[in-house]
């Protein structure tokens, strides 16, 4: 009865002890991902193409709405595009550093796997900035009024044979 009760009394000194740890474990904070620093800035005065705040909190409707403009309206523009991103804030390739979307490294998947957020962005896209990548303009109708104005994209049918043919980027 004795060796009963002291195992009753063991079990109870350990249940209190770990309620006890549990405001402790509480506030111990999760270290933040370790962001890598952009390749370039938006402006002087700005880093990226919106606050850095803003962007933590809304770059995916950033990305949709310039999906859906790109897709359904054949409006491209340099601001919000997925490739704009991903050659700013990835390493290039001329670096020797190649950093792919599944590496903590990369960009994205910083933030993403600390957020446990599933992207798939890159089953279609690039996850490596263009090589030499000066501008950012889609080869696909890459014509300069295209992409600043706002105006409808003509998809020739060579455009669509060479895409074809060639690959998406």
């Amino acid at each position: 009865m004795t060796r009963l009760f002291q195992s009753l009394q063991s079990l109870a000194l350990a249940t209190g002890m770990a309620f006890l740890a549990i405001p402790l474990l509480a506030s111990a904070e999760v270290p933040r991902p370790d962001i890598p620093e952009a390749n370039a800035r938006y402006s002087e005065a700005q880093g990226c193409v919106e606050p850095t705040e803003e962007m933590r909190k809304n770059h995916m409707e950033y990305i949709l709405h310039q999906r859906d403009e790109t897709m359904r309206r054949g409006v491209r523009t340099k601001q919000y595009s997925l490739e704009e991103c991903i050659n700013c804030h990835v390493p290039k390739p001329e670096s020797g550093k190649v950093v792919r979307s599944d590496s903590k490294e990369h960009f994205c998947s910083s933030c993403h796997s600390y957020a446990a957020v599933k992207i798939d962005c890159f089953s279609c896209h690039r996850d490596t900035p263009m090589p030499d990548a000066d501008t950012t303009m889609h080869r696909l109708g890459s014509g300069k009024a295209h992409h600043f104005t706002g105006t409808e994209a003509e998809l020739t049918a060579d455009a669509l044979r060479a895409v074809t043919e060639e690959g998406l980027q």
